[in-house]
């Protein structure tokens, strides 16, 4: 399932959500994108899971597809649904815990990658 496309490829990835249901009492996550530049990672999460507080290297941007979660980062937390987008500067340290079964997207971007 993973699009691994050289930065100047481009790629489609259909049928993600037949690919990647919401478990039961697990989370599951598939790599969707992965290239020098950037990578994209699909998330699917029942109620009450739970991504433990950890950071990353790069910049990265969480977009919540449907379901609702609590995004904790910086002390703060924000319950968010579908639509609802949070930017991440490379670093910051953040948990998240699904209120509902839920699905997001997760886009990591390298250090330095807008020049």
């Amino acid at each position: 399932m993973a699009t691994k496309n050289g930065v100047n490829e481009s790629g489609v990835t259909a049928g993600l959500y037949a690919q990647l249901p919401v478990p039961a009492e697990a989370t599951t996550s598939r790599v969707v994108v992965s290239n020098p530049l950037l990578r994209v990672v699909s998330f699917a999460m029942d109620a009450g899971q739970e991504l433990t507080d950890h950071q990353s290297p790069r910049a990265v941007v969480v977009q919540v597809l449907d379901g609702g979660l609590t995004f904790t980062m910086a002390g703060q937390s924000s319950d968010l649904s579908a639509g609802d987008v949070v930017y991440l500067a490379p670093g910051e340290r953040h948990a998240v815990l699904a209120r509902t079964a839920c699905r997001f997207s997760l886009v990591m971007v390298e250090p330095g990658a807008a020049g």
